[in-house]
């Protein structure tokens, strides 16, 4: 198997085949990730990961994931590069290709950061977040988290809950669930739920305890204080008070509800302590699942350096 194009920019421009060919190769990669062996398939490739934005989770299980498949795994601190003398992004991505690297997994600020390096280089490009657009291999784990603990997608009720505005994993998310047949409601203060969210296929509530009723999974995404140039809420207390996931709102939903987080998380602001570590949580597999996912799309962009551009999708 293998995708029909040479990098993986955001699950916008996945079709639900695609998004199945993903999910049908990462349980034989988390099998092996759990059971600590290790493959050839990319011997003798390089993974550059080049993050301009700080990250644990998504960098670390990038550069675990390449190991895994016998990658060499470059990390550019970016602090420390050229970057800071005034070096272009695409001067960047030029100098690392000629140094023959395979794969560039990027993080930026900037939407479309990494399409740009895409369009100008033949190096695989793996978009690990660019500003409120995609987040797409989070938008994947996620989606097999789901997958693998309720056994189907279509059908299912999503319910994403908080800073909708700012978040690219809700975004991803989004694409993902809904090509994938499930139905998507969003739920969080109305200046935190972007205008005409609607076109995407999802319901909006501004209610929690009226959209908990209604879901059989909850991914709970963090406030990003880092991205809001202005309050959009009154204050924190008011946030939590009437937003953060607590017992007392779960006591409504589902009893078999399938409780979710990206990371890093608030604890106390977006989910409760009692919550966060109680039996219906995923958070720990959603972190597993971030490698075997990443493994399988390292190995499936593998055969497609020389392929297309997605956007010709």
């Amino acid at each position: 198997m293998s995708l029909k194009f040479k990098d993986l920019l955001g699950l916008e421009r996945l079709d639900k085949k695609d998004l199945q060919i993903i999910l049908d190769s990462v349980k034989p990669f988390k099998s092996l990730f759990t059971k600590c062996g290790k493959m050839s398939d990319l011997s003798g490739k390089t993974v550059v990961t080049l993050f301009y934005e700080p990250s644990t989770r998504t960098r670390t299980s990038f550069e675990i994931a390449a190991k895994k498949l016998s990658a060499d795994v470059v990390n550019i601190a970016v602090s420390n590069s050229s970057i800071v003398k005034g070096e272009s992004l695409i001067d960047t991505g030029k100098t690392l290709e000629a140094m023959n690297a395979d794969y560039i997994v990027i993080r930026h600020s900037l939407s479309g950061a990494p399409d740009m390096l895409a369009r100008n280089l033949n190096v695989s490009i793996i978009n690990a977040g660019d500003g409120f657009h995609e987040h797409p291999t989070q938008g994947l784990l996620d989606l097999y988290t789901i997958y693998e603990r309720k056994k189907k997608i279509e059908g299912l009720k999503v319910l994403l809950v908080g800073d909708i505005l700012h978040s690219r994993v809700a975004k991803s998310n989004i694409w993902a669930l809904t090509k994938m047949g499930a139905e998507v409601l969003v739920a969080g203060p109305p200046t935190l739920i972007p205008s005409n969210i609607e076109n995407l296929g999802v319901k909006v509530y501004y209610n929690l305890d009226e959209a908990v009723k209604n879901a059989d999974v909850l991914n709970i995404l963090r406030i990003q204080f880092e991205r809001q140039q202005e309050n959009l809420f009154p204050s924190l207390r008011e946030y939590v008070r009437l937003y953060q996931l607590t017992k007392e709102r779960l006591v409504a939903a589902k009893p078999e509800i399938l409780i979710m987080h990206p990371g890093p998380m608030n604890r106390g602001i977006e989910i409760s302590s009692e919550v966060a570590d109680g039996p219906n949580v995923a958070i720990n597999d959603q972190i597993v699942n971030g490698i075997a996912v990443r493994m399988a799309v390292l190995y499936l962009l593998k055969s497609t350096k020389k392929r297309r551009y997605a956007s010709s999708n």
